[in-house]
């Protein structure tokens, strides 16, 4: 069976929601000034670290019922390593397209969850190419 990116993407658009509002990022809207930019790589590298990451996910409900699904749907720690950074990869994207605007974000990854394919042009082409790798990954283990 198949998994399409109608069907995946609003997984991706919810844990990267889980990991925006999971870290502590400025409120108001901005250009991703060198401050800002250095503050989205911190974060980035800390989500992508597992044990850290882990850390994080025990502190909240959401992210841990999040991380549940996506260990459900990947089925191997590597897979659930790729998955994360394919939604870090889409969390990168929506914060450059929203500036840096959190309540931007917020409402673009929502949006995403009903209009997958909207959501899927705002992100770069190459995203959006991991994007449907990591579907067609998934199909195949299923």
């Amino acid at each position: 069976m198949r998994i399409s990116l109608r069907r995946l993407f609003p997984l991706v658009a919810t844990a990267a929601l889980g990991l925006l509002l999971a870290q502590p990022l400025p409120l108001a809207a901005q250009q991703l000034d060198p401050a800002a930019t250095e503050a989205l790589a911190t974060t980035l590298k800390t989500l992508m670290n597992p044990s850290q990451r882990s850390a994080a996910v025990a502190g909240s409900p959401q992210a841990t019922a999040i991380d549940q699904q996506v260990r459900s749907l990947t089925g191997s720690e590597a897979l659930t390593e790729e998955f994360y950074a394919l939604a870090l990869d889409v969390f990168s994207d929506l914060t450059q397209a929203a500036g840096g605007d959190i309540t931007k974000m917020s409402e673009m990854l929502e949006r995403g969850k009903s209009d997958p394919a909207g959501m899927v042009a705002l992100l770069s082409p190459q995203t959006q190419e991991r994007l449907r790798q990591f579907s067609a990954k998934i199909s195949d283990r299923k």
